[in-house]
């Protein structure tokens, strides 16, 4: 063991890590400069547990009914050794090769793998086998367990398909149950598994310079397959991944700042819950909010969506009257300005801007007169 492990592991206490996901590594992204978010996250501390014992409400969580249908549609996708998505692969990726082999990593010698480590052995030897040797470059795999680094831990990613075309080009395969109507897909949506792709590529790639081979032959174009339109007749689409994958790694490498962050905080911070026998969390709220209040956070409406945590960092900024309260639009206008008080006191002339914040003290003032105006216009 390290000393960062180590130092991270004293954050979390004598509980297991909770493992990064496609979709935690994707919440890298919404919130960067959030010094909170790195350090709980990469000590692998559960949020969701820590915001239960505050009483905190906790993100709107995908619904039972959703789960089971996305899982219906992947099913219906895969089924028949992946007879529908060879067909769909066929038509987008241009394959010209009349069989594809299919392997399900699920399945190893008949038997089911019975850990993660496991499964992401059989994956990697039937990756390399395929890349190493052209007779086996028609491969399809399905269920894969990869492995990324992160903050110098192994995090295990679970990939829908990993598929092998003629090319000697590998891509990832996303089966998504949200709709494609009339060509188009929801944005947000599209946006969001191409973030989760990123993860897979990036671990894709790991895996083949890991193996020496090069990690360019991993595509920056993902597949993604979504029912058509209001039927659940699935369809396929190559989409340009390339910026989420460029993000995802600039986000993961700001991990190597940590010890710098653990420096920061004071002596002996610990997120631990001290569990007791029946493993009930015991520790008190006010000592718990106050380690969570030693790393800065940077609080903004969105981490509402995506963190555990948010409700705790927005109560904490409504107290310090920080100007992220109220939307990254004014928080970004007002850039350099953190507090609410602040800014109306530059405006209103209270307070003296000092060099650097003099155009911006202008512009506050600009805007101060014109509502002025506008309320004496209503008189």
């Amino acid at each position: 063991m390290n000393a960062l492990t180590a130092r991270l592991d004293a954050l979390r206490g004598p509980v297991p890590a909770v493992p990064h996901t496609a979709r935690t590594l994707a919440s890298l992204t919404t919130n960067p400069g959030c010094d909170r978010r790195a350090l709980l996250d990469a000590a692998g501390v559960d949020k969701d547990a820590l915001a239960a014992h505050l009483n905190l409400p906790r993100p709107l969580r995908t619904s039972a009914i959703a789960l089971d249908h996305g899982l219906a549609f992947e099913r219906q996708v895969t089924d028949q050794a992946g007879a529908e998505l060879v067909k769909l692969l066929r038509e987008t990726l241009d394959l010209t090769l009349p069989e594809v082999s299919y392997d399900d990593v699920n399945r190893v010698a008949g038997r089911e793998p019975s850990t993660l480590a496991l499964r992401h052995t059989h994956t990697r030897n039937l990756i390399l086998g395929a890349a190493r040797d052209p007779a086996r470059a028609r491969t399809l795999i399905d269920h894969p367990v990869l492995r990324l680094t992160v903050a110098g831990h192994p995090a295990y990613l679970e990939p829908d398909i990993i598929a092998f075309q003629h090319h000697e080009t590998f891509h990832i395969v996303e089966i998504k149950s949200f709709p494609v109507i009339d060509g188009q897909a929801d944005p947000a949506k599209v946006a969001a598994a191409l973030m989760q792709a990123a993860a897979y590529v990036l671990a894709l790639r790991e895996l083949l310079a890991d193996g020496g081979l090069p990690p360019e032959r991993v595509s920056d174009q993902v597949v993604l397959v979504n029912p058509r339109n209001f039927s659940r007749r699935p369809t396929a689409t190559l989409a340009d991944a390339a910026p989420k994958i460029k993000s995802l790694r600039q986000h993961l490498g700001r991990l190597r700042r940590l010890p710098d962050l653990l420096d920061q905080l004071p002596p002996n911070t610990t997120f631990d819950l001290a569990l007791d026998h029946e493993a009930k969390a015991t520790r008190p709220h006010e000592e718990l909010a106050a380690a969570l209040s030693a790393p800065r956070a940077h609080y903004s409406p969105g981490c509402l969506h995506h963190c555990e945590l948010a409700h705790f960092c927005r109560n904490e900024a409504r107290r310090k009257g920080h100007t992220a309260v109220l939307g990254t639009t004014v928080r970004d206008d007002v850039a350099g300005i953190d507090t609410i008080a602040l800014s109306l006191g530059l405006a209103d002339g209270h307070q003296h801007p000092s060099r650097d914040r003099a155009d911006l003290t202008r512009a506050l003032r600009h805007a101060h007169r014109v509502y002025a105006e506008v309320l004496e216009g209503t008189t």
